[in-house]
């Protein structure tokens, strides 16, 4: 008797060993595989944060067709991602200074969520957050991305480039992503990741300090009343905690009562915190939720704070340094704040000299009446053709970058690159032989502010 025939005699054929059936609708799918293909374009954004978005939307309403390439899941970078939604400073000695795309994406943001703008015609002080602009970071990045597809921007999430090659007077630039394996075509090339990762894969020199400044990760705690808390009691038990090492002290700089009066508002510190890769940037991510976590549970044993809640964190500790560009022109300390007017600026930027490190931050700031300038050549590489930087990657030292790398000045950046490829690809030139004039006139039609 054949071995089929036995089983069947014995009722051993059972559901498990027949054919599988199908429900309604279902079909065997093929094996997966990653689709390649070939597109082309005039300009490619690479990073759709601060600077990358308003960038890809000028290029865009500039009638050029826009590729804006982002490896995480929405625009908005710092502002939405990084969840430092209060950018800032778009007005300087009573006067509007930074203006434009950013600007209104902005204003209707706040607007939108029934928030309200500062009153900017009252000096800040040195009090500069006061004219920071709080809104509604989610809202931001729905805007955010309505404008650029609005623009005609062909935005691709979740990609990240592996090669970048200068051919024949356009860039190839070869990407990955889920499910996808693309090589887009472009006349001009704008990197707004933050860590001039394009510009190094182009083969441009970058460079970065020996130590970065820290990350922070925003979250938000509630849960307590600060007003009933006993404060010395609790800075004593911290200060125990530290010496047993149970803490760094870096991470909130020992000040316990820092962390619960801003409620995790803008207060961590990561030390070494980069995104510059896939595992530097998790190692800060992973690094920012355990500081997070271990201090969480310190607080619930403390008198008046066992009820402590987190209500809301970001997915992802922001960064504030990594590399910058090696450009035609350095901006200096010196020119940041004197307030240098350069014979190419196309940007302004206010904002505090702002370097953290392991002891926090005092921010230096300008003298009255100072407005710093953002002039094309910082934006362009030594030794470039068809490419362009905007945002915290821009040729300047790292005192005067760590003034302009905050997100008003970026947003003011990122348009002026986007304005300058817009020009370039039109004029099948490099955007540093873009005339001056009509690059100007370009911006201030789209509402930006360019320094007289």
């Amino acid at each position: 008797m054949k071995r089929r025939e036995m089983l069947t005699s014995m009722g051993a054929i059972s559901v498990g060993i027949a054919a599988p059936s199908l429900s309604k609708g279902e079909t065997f799918a093929p094996p997966y595989k990653t689709r390649k293909q070939i597109l082309t374009t005039d300009i490619v954004v690479v990073g759709g944060g601060t600077a990358g978005t308003i960038a890809a939307i000028q290029a865009g309403r500039a009638g050029r067709k826009t590729v804006l390439i982002e490896s995480g899941s929405q625009l908005g970078g710092t502002t939405t991602i990084g969840g430092v939604s209060f950018p800032g400073i778009f007005f300087a000695w009573g006067k509007q200074v930074i203006g434009g795309i950013g600007w209104e994406l902005v204003q209707e943001a706040v607007a939108l969520n029934d928030d309200t703008l500062p009153n900017f015609s009252i000096p800040h002080g040195r009090q500069h957050w006061r004219h920071q602009v709080r809104l509604n970071g989610h809202l931001y990045a729905m805007l955010a991305e309505e404008k650029a597809l609005e623009a005609g921007v062909d935005i691709r999430y979740y990609e990240t480039p592996l090669k970048i090659t200068f051919r024949k007077n356009n860039w190839e630039i070869e990407t990955v992503g889920k499910g996808v394996h693309s090589t887009i075509v472009c006349n001009q090339l704008i990197d707004c990741t933050g860590n001039a990762l394009p510009a190094a894969m182009a083969g441009y020199d970058v460079l970065r300090e020996e130590e970065i400044q820290p990350g922070t990760l925003m979250f938000k705690l509630d849960g307590y009343d600060l007003q009933t808390l006993d404060q010395e009691l609790i800075k004593q038990r911290y200060k125990e905690a530290l010496d047993k090492g149970e803490f760094t002290r870096e991470e909130f700089r020992g000040n316990i009562m820092g962390l619960l009066s801003s409620r995790g508002d803008n207060i961590q510190h990561i030390m070494g915190a980069d995104s510059t890769t896939s595992e530097t940037h998790t190692l800060a991510n992973i690094h920012g939720r355990k500081s997070l976590l271990r201090h969480l549970r310190f607080l619930r044993t403390l008198p008046g704070c066992e009820k402590t809640k987190l209500v809301d964190m970001q997915t992802e500790t922001a960064t504030r340094e990594t590399f910058r560009i090696d450009g035609h022109y350095k901006i200096t300390h010196e020119d940041y704040v004197t307030g240098k007017l350069f014979d190419d600026a196309v940007s302004y930027s206010y904002y505090p000299i702002d370097l953290h490190d392991a002891h926090g931050v005092i921010p230096d700031h300008l003298q009255e009446g100072v407005v710093a300038s953002v002039p094309l050549r910082a934006l362009v590489p030594k030794k470039s053709r068809n490419f362009i930087v905007a945002g915290r990657c821009l040729s300047s030292d790292r005192l005067a970058n760590s003034a302009l790398r905050v997100q008003a000045s970026c947003m003011g950046m990122g348009q002026a690159a986007g304005a300058a490829a817009a020009l370039a690809n039109i004029q099948n030139i490099s955007p540093l032989e873009v005339p001056l004039k009509e690059l100007r006139q370009l911006i201030e039609s789209h509402g930006g502010i360019v320094p007289a």
